[in-house]
């Protein structure tokens, strides 16, 4: 999105308080719900599944310390920055905008999912469609961002998942 049409995606949603709630309410429940998924599927593992446990954390895990690192070194700007605009979510973070660690987790979690519980799965990816979008209207991201943080969340999964099947 540029300036533009960020200026005006912010007026409407900062038009009516209830879409900005909602719009905060879906970025909150969508990191919410797949961190408590991603939890209750290492402890179900640990469990019943034992060393599946530790394959899904490193899956998820060390992807996640990479990106990390390469973000760190990129450190591309965020939409907020520049463009002089305030976002819709409450960020102050400066840079490491490319590729976006939200949308990569949630991609890395959900495909994982796939392999254990399809159906689950399917939920997150959904999720991970609407965090994207509501990383790119609120102007933390670009789509770039978000796109290349989906797709690396993705390979990351089946990568991972070929290496250390769950």
């Amino acid at each position: 999105m540029n300036r533009d049409q960020l200026l005006r995606t912010f007026a409407w949603f900062r038009a009516r308080p209830v879409r900005l709630r909602l719009l905060k309410d879906a970025n909150r429940f969508c990191t919410g719900f797949t961190c408590a998924v991603f939890a209750a599927a290492v402890g179900w593992l640990a469990v019943c599944r034992g060393t599946a446990a530790l394959r899904l954390l490193l899956i998820c895990g060390v992807p996640f310390a990479v990106l990390s690192v390469f973000r760190r070194l990129l450190n591309w700007p965020r939409p907020y920055e520049v463009y002089g605009l305030a976002p819709l979510l409450k960020k102050e973070t400066q840079g490491r905008s490319f590729p976006s660690r939200h949308v990569f987790s949630i991609c890395v979690i959900g495909v994982s999912m796939l392999y254990l519980t399809p159906p689950l799965g399917i939920v997150l990816l959904v999720l991970a469609a609407v965090l994207a979008a509501v990383r790119v209207v609120s102007g933390v991201h670009f789509l770039r961002d978000v796109a290349a943080g989906a797709a690396l969340g993705v390979f990351s999964a089946v990568a991972g998942a070929a290496l250390w099947p769950l």
